[in-house]
């Protein structure tokens, strides 16, 4: 059996797999011609994993790197006295690892069940150095969450409780959806994170984040379902709240 990926030849070039990936056309696989892809897709492998699972540990060399496909990936911090802190989430088509060190700063792990495609830290390392494009969409992907980290930082510092969870669901749904077409359209989730992950990754206790929840149930602007079933009726509601309630 050859080892090249199977390919659609009525439709396209791309690997079946690559087609409806959404890595493809917004991740950094959308930087790739064709039979770049079809090198990189020689060397991929896709793994399911389930809740709390380790993908990436803190501190350890890095010999892969990989798309987030499904799920959400929690980024974590740990201190030496076993203290951690969330400190970014990654979705689809996020890339998973850090070019150009050899390290991970953060510990990678599966916030619900996630779907990677990882490939050997080297087989990238080269096409980075052959192709500028995949370069320019690597920065390009640190700057987005360098961004997303800069808004975590004023959601911390200085949102009230109410207005910190209310960014939550908000960051939730937009990535849950992104090609939502107005901002009253509804919108219904599952949240990728148990109550005491969302207290990490706002600062917040438990209780504060369900009185927080209950009391945006109650304004309206959100119905919980099934526990973590979030029904969004109005998505500019919920964004005002982000700054104001």
């Amino acid at each position: 059996m050859s080892d090249t990926p199977r390919r659609d030849i009525h439709n396209s070039d791309l690997p079946i797999a690559c087609r409806a990936c959404e890595a493809r056309h917004k991740g950094i696989c959308g930087a790739l011609k064709p039979d770049q892809l079809l090198h990189l897709a020689k060397h991929t492998n896709r793994t399911n994993h389930t809740p709390d699972t380790e993908l990436l540990a803190s501190g350890e060399d890095s010999h892969h790197y990989s798309n987030v496909i499904k799920g959400v990936v929690k980024l974590t911090k740990l201190m030496a006295d076993g203290r951690q802190q969330i400190v970014g989430l990654q979705f689809s088509p996020d890339f998973l690892g850090r070019p150009f060190r050899k390290q991970n700063d953060s510990y990678a792990e599966a916030a619900n069940t996630v779907q990677l495609c990882s490939f050997p830290r080297n087989v990238l390392d080269d096409m980075v150095k052959q192709f500028p494009d995949l370069e320019h969409r690597l920065h390009e992907q640190a700057l987005k969450q360098l961004d997303e980290a800069r808004d975590l930082m004023l959601t911390l510092g200085r949102k009230t409780a109410n207005e910190k969870v209310a960014t939550f669901l908000h960051m939730i749904a937009i990535h849950n959806d992104p090609e939502l077409e107005h901002d009253s359209q509804q919108i219904e989730f599952e949240l990728p994170l148990k109550r005491a992950d969302i207290a990490d990754f706002l600062g917040l206790t438990i209780e504060t984040v369900s009185r927080q929840m209950t009391k945006l149930r109650k304004a309206g602007i959100i119905d919980i379902r099934n526990n973590r079933t979030i029904l969004v009726p109005d998505l500019e509601a919920l964004e005002d709240a982000c700054e104001s309630l």
